[in-house]
């Protein structure tokens, strides 16, 4: 007898908890983002150099007691961050490799931080524009720096710094769209003689 009410007990919880709600775990979700369409304008800095900008974004000249200079901050509109255009006359030989050297330890800097740094060169000899792309991988303070320059006379360093707290895979979809404008912008810089 108590083996049938046992039977019975097991038959009426495996029934009971047999219910239509099947329990499925949910796909991982991200942020929906819409980016506007890649177009650019021409940014033309009158003494030094010239470049295509992405329309979404917004550049200004930076000043200096009051002075302006060809340094240059640019506000990347919905993607809530600001690129940093720091321009550099080069007088001599010595001074270009100090910048170069300058560059290298600014990236050498989130070696600590980044899970991979991949580096991009970019030769342009019709142009007389050189230099180097950095992109960080990980939770880093920048995703991008580099550096561009005529080897003789200009000199470039950019810095691209988010809005917010460093987090790589919610930020990925917003550094490829940026990648795509910072190639852009030094595909097309070119330098006033």
């Amino acid at each position: 007898m108590i083996k049938i009410i046992g039977s019975a007990c097991l038959l009426a919880f495996l029934i009971s908890s047999c219910g239509d709600d099947l329990l499925i775990p949910k796909p991982p979700t991200y942020l929906r983002t819409n980016f506007p369409k890649h177009e650019y304008v021409k940014v033309d800095d009158a003494s030094t150099y010239s470049f295509e900008l992405s329309k979404a974004y917004f550049a200004k000249p930076l000043t200096y007691k009051g002075e302006l200079t060809n340094h240059k901050e640019i506000n990347l509109g919905p993607l809530n961050g600001i690129l940093y255009l720091n321009y550099y006359p080069i007088p001599n030989r010595d001074t270009l490799v100090r910048y170069i050297n300058l560059s290298n330890d600014k990236v050498d800097e989130h070696q600590i931080k980044a899970t991979g740094i991949k580096d991009e060169n970019f030769i342009f000899r019709d142009k007389k524009v050189y230099g180097t792309l950095f992109e960080f991988e990980g939770n880093v303070a920048t995703n991008f720096q580099f550096y561009l320059t005529d080897s003789s006379s200009h000199f470039i360093r950019g810095e691209v710094l988010m809005n917010c707290r460093p987090n790589y895979d919610s930020l990925r979809p917003s550094l490829n769209y940026l990648k795509a404008d910072l190639i852009h912008l030094i595909n097309t810089l070119e330098w006033k003689k």
